[in-house]
């Protein structure tokens, strides 16, 4: 995995996670779907990454 790979996948999550909790205080329960969506989305990638690396 390169590490700019490993850093955009730590900054979705990271924005995903900062969407989720602004959702959360505001009560914009769209805004705090998509912000999970979001950090899922960069846990996903995460894995996948992990898992190339794995098999090499």
């Amino acid at each position: 995995m390169s590490m700019v790979d490993k850093a955009r996948n730590a900054l979705q999550r990271f924005t995903g996670r900062s969407r989720r909790t602004a959702g959360r205080v505001s009560g914009d329960r769209e805004m705090e779907a998509r912000g999970a969506a979001e950090k899922i989305g960069g846990d996903l990638k995460q894995a996948g990454e992990n898992l190339k690396n794995t098999r090499r």
